[in-house]
């Protein structure tokens, strides 16, 4: 039973994993990566779990914001050419606009990012997060606000008309 339960779970909601995890890795090897090794660490403990997709969101992002405390973590590729940054004009469709945003976000450190996708892609509170991330709550909202100004700098193009860190507490 215990078996059909994780396959029912893992074939309605892999998906949505899969694209919190895209969403802190920008790299589609490296998120199935990660939503794979929370699976087949939850199917062990599967019958102890009360609430299956909030424990392996947190095992997620632990795994995810560990990884880059690793040596073994992920080193620079060099290239021929630097990537374009965006221009005003790149900015006038939406796809553009989330291939910025997605590079820009690529950018900023482990932490800083899974900060940002967890208070407003998850929409989860300071409290929550810090909850997640193992740290106190100022720590979510300095690093939040670290993570704004930089995607500030790095997307100027982008009307920030909103301070997002002040959107909900």
């Amino acid at each position: 039973m215990e078996e059909t339960e994780f396959s029912a779970f893992v074939a309605e909601r892999a998906h949505a994993l899969l694209r919190t995890a895209y969403a802190l890795t920008g790299d589609r090897h490296a998120a199935e990566d990660l939503v794979q090794s929370a699976l087949a660490k939850a199917f062990a403990r599967w019958r102890r779990i009360d609430e299956p997709e909030p424990y392996l969101r947190r095992m997620i992002y632990n795994d995810f914001v560990s990884a880059w405390r690793s040596p073994r973590r992920r080193r620079e590729v060099s290239v021929a050419e630097p990537p374009e940054r965006g221009s005003p004009a790149i900015v006038e469709s939406d796809t553009a606009l989330r291939l910025l945003l997605r590079d820009a976000l690529q950018q900023l450190p482990p932490r800083q990012r899974a900060v940002l996708i967890l208070r407003y892609f998850e929409d989860l509170t300071v409290e929550e997060t810090a909850a997640v991330l193992s740290c106190r709550p100022g720590t979510v909202a300095s690093q939040a606000s670290r993570a704004l100004t930089r995607l500030r700098e790095l997307v100027p193009q982008v009307e920030w008309s909103v301070d997002l860190v002040e959107r909900r507490s």
